[in-house]
């Protein structure tokens, strides 16, 4: 009997150190439902780390992968300590050489001159964690003292813009905050010359729905014409871009837009195999499957997710193509599960249209010029 799962693991998720040194006010590992990492241990064990670097070599060679994604993540992944991290890439590589490739999502906070160098020898590509102008960041992203990051999150990213460090800036990651102005926020974020930013809608869904839902389309519409109209181009945006990229007969790479499926695997410092850690925003044990990375395979772990087809209610859509249902988070409703559409919806469709609309309109108008 084939024992391939239906989606085939591809990204793998590893906490390997689950706290972290800010005290976010939004953030869905700390402040949700989901309230397991309590008990967890703090940073990965070395056993842990070298069945995991087990399961990965495994996978790789029992499907002959030509790449698989490895994101080392927390709490704050940096907390591990860059020794931890190095053996744990040394392990992976020996075995499967290049095939792995390792990225780090981080707050900046401890992105010295020190560790990006260490990180660079290492090619581990970095994404950071900012909000925007440094009001606007300060107003969430705070230590535990109450004092903003912004400040110390600005000095990291000017020593990643410098030219020895490029070839491992992956982007930025904010998350939208409808207070902050849409424009204002974009052009902070440009202002540290990343490659990609990456705009994270808030976690939430039918049962505890974000707030001013409803409002997030003229938000991100606000951001994609300055985007999108500017003189020459400033960065990509991923949301922007994978909307476009489906609209104009493509796949979407990324989970909650278009409707390619996808299957990340999370390594939780405990060694538990889980599904997104974002699931954490639903419920009490949103993602746990019940198995570990010392007794079970990532294909194990695969069979055992939330299927992520499209919800029922949205066969009918007319950019379902598009959209996909939206994040599997965004769809949960308590006492009836994920089978809903995203309670972004509305949100969804206002900006695909507008996407739609404004791209038929230039390639009218390219195809007229052409003549």
């Amino acid at each position: 009997m084939d024992r391939t799962p239906r989606l085939l693991p591809r990204e793998f998720v590893v906490k390997i150190h689950s706290r972290c040194n800010l005290a976010c006010d939004y953030c869905y590992v700390y402040e949700m439902a989901d309230q397991r990492w309590r008990s967890r241990p703090v940073r990965m064990s070395a056993e842990t780390f070298e069945w995991t670097a087990f399961r990965i070599t495994e996978h790789v060679r029992t499907h002959a992968l030509e790449h698989v994604d490895v994101v080392l993540h927390g709490g704050e992944p940096l907390l591990a300590g860059m020794e931890a991290i190095r053996g744990f890439l040394t392990s992976v590589r020996s075995a499967i050489g290049g095939v792995a490739r390792f990225s780090l999502q981080t707050n900046g906070l401890l992105l010295s001159e020190d560790v990006l160098s260490a990180l660079l020898e290492l090619e581990v590509r970095v994404g950071v964690s900012i909000d925007g102008t440094a009001a606007d960041h300060d107003r969430h992203r705070r230590y535990r003292s109450g004092g903003g990051s912004h400040a110390a999150v600005a000095r990291a990213l000017e020593l990643l813009q410098e030219q020895r460090f490029r070839p491992i800036y992956s982007g930025l990651l904010c998350t939208i905050d409808l207070a902050n102005d849409p424009v204002a926020t974009y052009e902070a974020l440009v202002s540290f010359g990343p490659p990609v930013v990456d705009f994270l809608l808030p976690h939430g869904n039918w049962t505890s729905p974000p707030p001013g839902v409803g409002a997030y389309a003229d938000w991100l519409i606000a951001v994609f014409e300055r985007w999108y109209r500017a003189p020459s181009p400033e960065t990509s945006v991923r949301i922007f871009g994978e909307i476009m990229n489906v609209l104009l007969g493509g796949r979407s790479r990324v989970e909650g837009i278009g409707t390619t499926p996808t299957s990340t695997v999370v390594v939780e410092t405990d060694g538990a195999l889980e599904g997104p850690d974002q699931l954490a925003s639903s419920f009490h044990g949103a993602a746990v499957t019940g198995l570990d990375v010392t007794t079970a395979s990532f294909d194990d772990a695969a069979r055992s997710l939330v299927p992520t087809g499209l919800p029922l209610p949205c066969h009918d859509c007319e950019v379902r193509a598009v959209c996909g249902g939206g994040l599997l988070a965004h769809r949960y409703r308590a006492g009836a599960g994920f089978g809903h559409r995203t309670v972004y919806c509305a949100d969804m469709f206002r900006l695909i249209q507008h996407v739609r609309q404004r791209l038929n309109s230039d390639i009218a108008a390219l195809a007229g010029r052409s003549r």
